[in-house]
């Protein structure tokens, strides 16, 4: 059975991923749109490839970049924000959600309004708007199939049926390169050293923030909508091999563990063929190969965003809105060089407790409020870094 699919963010790190489980098996999926931010090349390459039948740039100023370089092959070319949601609107049997940041949020709830189920990579929709993606999801009979490594994780061992007998959700964490840092390592850091992840190859942001772990913040918010599992009931641990992704503690005492190698292609595949199994372009985890497995606790004084992001939970969307825009602004700061990496924790605090202080931690629910909130944070982040800067 052939699944139609639109990938979101086809030219990044997932983007690649989803093509490389697309090109295993092409004779299982129709592509009806490939949308990118500004990378000309590679989408037209992954046109070429699949058989797409629609390519969206969000960069207007590269519409005929894309054309000339999708010229003869058939493909409907497109452009701008207005071009993204279109694509997103039509109805597919998979949106792969995979843009990078706040900007995927709009186009993912389009998707869901239009029915289609959701594989979600961009972790801001959850973070950012969980309550409202949530209703809208049930309201128009959208399944939200989490395509992160840790949340996939958690789904395959989640029991569905019976969520009472849950005790604890716990996702893993590599720890990223400052896992043995010290304060005064970290405080000198470069955007080189924390770019060094030592078991995923990702984005840019999703790199910082796994080195800063406020990755794993956003990870536990998002986990809070996911599962029908309360804030103290989510739990992170540390665990350099990054074999097992996710675990379920059920009240009889049983640990279920989610194991695989580090790579993308298998929680993709997994929302792709989902609800059944199919083989997918993965290396077979061999623990003897491996041969030792290691966890150990999070350090909140080096890590000090996985307790802010246990506060943001408490405060809400709003939030959760705020943490996720100030750490945007804060990472390309970072990258710039206009702050350092211990900054980056200290920026967002200051951020939320500017705007809580204010009372602007009310979204009323409404999307249009929860994207204004974005770029108050946004805009507040930016004043502080600047003053930081003079």
């Amino acid at each position: 059975m052939t699944k139609s699919l639109t990938v979101l963010g086809a030219t990044g790190s997932v983007g690649a991923s989803t093509l490389k489980v697309i090109a295993h098996s092409p004779e299982r999926y129709q592509v009806n749109a490939l949308v990118a931010g500004r990378n000309v090349d590679a989408l037209a390459k992954a046109c070429r490839e699949t058989g797409a039948a629609r390519a969206v740039i969000g960069d207007v100023s590269r519409y005929k970049d894309l054309k000339a370089a999708l010229a003869g092959t058939g493909v409907e070319v497109s452009a701008g924000r207005e071009a993204v949601l279109d694509a997103a609107s039509q109805k597919v049997d998979v949106l792969v959600s995979a843009m990078v940041g706040a900007a995927g949020l709009e186009p993912t709830v389009k998707g869901i309004r239009a029915g289609s189920n959701i594989a979600l990579a961009n972790k801001e929709t959850l973070v950012c708007a969980g309550t409202i993606v949530c209703d809208l999801a049930k309201k128009y009979g959208a399944k939200l199939l989490p395509a992160d490594s840790e949340h996939n994780a958690v789904f395959q061992v989640f029991e569905q049926g019976d969520p009472k007998a849950v005790d604890k959700v716990i996702v893993t964490a590599s720890g990223g390169p400052f896992r043995k840092s010290t304060l005064e390592e970290m405080r000198v850091a470069t955007p080189e050293m924390a770019l060094k992840h030592p078991n995923w190859s990702m984005g840019q942001r999703i790199t910082i923030d796994s080195a800063s772990m406020v990755n794993k913040g956003l990870e536990l918010i998002e986990a809070s909508h996911l599962f029908p599992v309360t804030a103290d009931q989510l739990d992170v641990v540390v665990h350099p091999q990054s074999i097992v992704h996710g675990m379920v503690k059920y009240c009889d005492g049983s640990l279920l563990a989610h194991m695989s190698v580090p790579d993308m292609c298998g929680p993709i595949a997994h929302c792709l063929a989902y609800p059944t199994r199919k083989t997918a372009p993965i290396a077979d985890l061999d623990l003897g190969m491996i041969g030792r497995l290691d966890f150990e606790r999070p350090d909140f004084e080096r890590f000090p965003a996985l307790s802010l992001a246990r506060k943001v939970m408490e405060l809400g969307d709003g939030a959760a809105t705020i943490f996720n825009a100030a750490d945007e602004v804060a990472v390309e700061a970072f990258l710039e060089r206009k702050i350092g990496f211990l900054q980056i924790p200290e920026l967002l605090e200051d951020v939320l407790n500017r705007l809580h202080t204010q009372n602007m931690l009310d979204c009323s629910n409404q999307l249009e409020e929860i994207l204004q909130l974005d770029q108050v944070a946004r805009r507040v982040a930016n004043e502080i870094i600047g003053k930081m800067a003079a």
